[in-house]
């Protein structure tokens, strides 16, 4: 498994996601049991959040990390709302309650909120002193929130960004991607293959899986790890999906493929709003 460094840790540069996971109890046996597969397939960096399932997602992944906490890098995400002071801490308190353990790797402020950045970045920094977090990052930050952020504290600072990309929502490759690899700041990519399932039915993607004897959803992940410096985190609770996701690390697409990509999605040349989900 290819691997970089993250928040002072290496991880593999494909993790497991976990929105919409803990919203429905009667799926919790198998989401537990997918993310603990994962672990087993080396997809040790897991992505949760407050947010999804309000807690659930966190309930289950600590439930999955029982006696594997040691080998997984964990991070989570605390709402906007709860970001100041002492919003932050209370927060993170409870979210190391659902994922029962002592320290989060990688504690993210969601989106960016009301509260002022010095405020949420305090917090993070007095978590970080006392040993609750490792380090800390932002999600669906553009390029003018980063500068933002970086008044208020060194770049350095901040240990990723976590936003949307995938091969049809590309716009953060116009300044958003090349401000991150000159701050040496690793991206995370959430949903790399889409949401819908459009994308996947795309005839360029199709045409591209089946010369490499792979699948669409593979197609999309090793369009996305293209990049330096970029970790993709999909979601996945079928055994199968997890298995050709830690195998989507190992294709390497050409330039042919790339070029055929863009006759769908072609690079951006101007500047486009952050996409979200």
């Amino acid at each position: 498994m290819r691997t970089l460094q993250l928040a002072d840790k290496t991880v593999p540069v494909i993790g497991q996601g976990t929105w919409r996971m803990g919203e429905d109890r009667h799926q919790r046996k198998d989401e537990v049991a997918a993310l603990q597969h994962g672990i087993d397939l080396g997809l040790t960096l897991i992505d949760t959040a407050e947010m999804y399932g309000e807690g659930g997602a966190e309930e289950v992944v600590g439930e999955a990390i029982v006696g594997k906490r040691d080998h997984v890098t964990l991070v989570s995400k605390v709402y906007p709302h709860n970001a100041s002071r002492k919003g932050v801490i209370a927060a993170c308190e409870r979210s190391l309650q659902r994922l029962k353990t002592e320290h989060i790797d990688l504690y993210l402020l969601h989106w960016p909120g009301s509260y002022p950045l010095d405020e949420t970045v305090e917090a993070f920094e007095g978590l970080r002193v006392a040993g609750k977090i490792g380090r800390w990052g932002v999600s669906n930050f553009d390029v003018s929130d980063l500068l933002e952020l970086d008044t208020v504290t060194s770049s350095t600072n901040c240990a990723t960004n976590q936003v949307l990309y995938n091969p049809a929502e590309r716009g953060i490759e116009y300044d958003l991607i090349p401000w991150m690899q000159n701050a040496l700041m690793p991206l995370m990519a959430y949903c790399p293959i889409g949401q819908a399932g459009d994308l996947l039915m795309n005839p360029a993607i199709l045409q591209i899986a089946e010369q490499h004897g792979v699948t669409p959803a593979q197609i999309s992940l090793a369009w996305v790890l293209r990049q330096e410096g970029v970790i993709a985190i999909p979601k996945a609770v079928d055994p199968h999906h997890l298995r050709l996701n830690a195998e989507a690390v190992n294709i390497e697409l050409s330039l042919e493929d790339e070029l055929l990509i863009d006759t769908s999605w072609p690079a951006p040349i101007r500047k486009w709003p952050l996409g979200m989900v």
